[in-house]
């Protein structure tokens, strides 16, 4: 019979065999750990020992993981992480001050943080760290209390809130809209239209809305809406742009709007939460002031 420490490896055998399998190199693997290369091998040999299974082919040069290595690296690395995340759930109990919100970059910088002070004001003892996300993320890998997302309700494992809609208008520079005069939303089509990366049907869908079936694909593309009406206001072409996101451009009469009939996106802003969090007080208080926003 096994005895079941021996299935129980220390947790420093397992960081250093975790690490050295990620990098492919003991050497490497200390410099992540910072402790030195005999100590990842003296640590890892020692945990083949206990396992009696070859972990790693050691040749002149480098390292390789053998069948059962592999098999065991996945696991090892699956059963830290979750160690890490029990740890960091510990730290940030419904009792802690902290609290992790994931935002889109520009909806962060252009509508929520001139917000921010003032729910900071209410609830002095929250502290808010902000982490800005353009890919989609998981309440399970990452430590996140909740999440501004845009997108549709339909979000698997989360809580959602709905927080608002988006209207979206065509708007260019004053110098660019005397320069082209657009007089349909036919004409945009055959101007230079600006593009987001993340939304690349932007401009068909909005013609679409004019009942006008023309598809747009060439003109700039930019990652980010920052980067877009930075675009838009140096007279590079038009661009769809949310209006709540240009309220200053537009009252410094940077840009224009050039046909005043904004369309409905598809999808809206929602607050997401993990259901075991949902109940945190940091999480009602934002939800709550949220939505009196």
């Amino acid at each position: 019979m096994i005895h079941s420490k021996r299935l129980i490896p220390s947790t420093s055998m397992l960081m250093a065999f975790d690490a050295a399998a990620k990098t492919g190199s003991f050497t490497s693997a200390a410099k992540t750990l910072h402790v030195t290369q005999g100590s990842i091998s003296k640590l890892i040999s020692s945990l083949e020992n206990q396992l009696d299974v070859a972990l790693f082919i050691r040749t002149r040069k480098t390292i390789y993981l053998t069948e059962a290595g592999q098999r065991y690296a996945q696991q090892v690395n699956d059963a830290l992480r979750i160690i890490r995340n029990a740890s960091l759930n510990a730290m940030s109990d419904p009792l802690s001050n902290i609290f992790n919100l994931a935002i889109p970059p520009t909806f962060g910088t252009r509508w929520l943080m001139p917000r921010l002070p003032e729910f900071l004001s209410q609830h002095p003892h929250i502290q808010i760290n902000l982490v800005t996300k353009l890919t989609e993320y998981d309440f399970h890998d990452e430590n996140l209390d909740a999440a501004i997302h845009y997108g549709l309700p339909n979000w698997p494992n989360t809580n959602s809130t709905f927080l608002m809609e988006e209207r979206i208008v065509p708007v260019a520079s004053p110098k660019w809209i005397k320069k082209h005069a657009p007089k349909n939303p036919t004409d945009l089509s055959k101007s230079a239209c600006l593009h987001l990366s993340s939304r690349p049907d932007a401009w068909s869908q909005w013609l679409s809305h004019y009942e006008h079936d023309t598809v747009v694909t060439s003109g700039m593309v930019f990652e980010q809406f920052s980067l877009l009406t930075q675009a838009a206001i140096a007279g590079l072409g038009a661009a769809l742009l949310p209006e709540f996101l240009i309220d200053n451009e537009l009252k410094n009469n940077d840009l224009e709007i050039i046909f005043d009939e904004p369309q409905k996106s598809l999808h809206s802003y929602y607050l997401r939460t993990p259901p075991h969090k949902a109940h945190y007080a940091s999480v009602i208080a934002l939800r709550e002031w949220l939505l009196l926003q």
